[in-house]
């Protein structure tokens, strides 16, 4: 066995909203998280027809590279992440 750390289980599902709900699980400890995709907003990124939810998943994998689940905030909105991380942009197509 090796000391790498196992991915965190992604469970994504949409909501009736049209916004996504996230739980990020890695067998200790449990988020759960709201997220909004603006309209448009995989195109933006040079995604073209990208579902949401792969969206969502990808920007979450993104996120988790970057730090713990319990540092997600609880409620945000995809184009959030570029303010805290200006590489979003050009990094997410490595997670799709």
């Amino acid at each position: 066995m090796s000391g790498m750390p196992r991915p965190p289980n992604l469970l994504v599902a949409e909501d009736a909203d049209g916004n996504f709900a996230v739980k990020v699980s890695d067998g200790r400890v449990e988020t759960r998280h709201l997220v909004s995709v603006p309209r448009g907003f995989g195109p933006d990124l040079g995604l073209g027809a990208i579902s949401g939810e792969d969206l969502v998943r990808a920007s979450f994998l993104f996120l988790l590279d970057r730090e713990p689940a319990t540092s997600i905030l609880a409620e945000f909105s995809l184009d959030l992440i570029s303010r805290y991380f200006p590489e979003y942009r050009h990094e997410i197509r490595k997670y799709t």
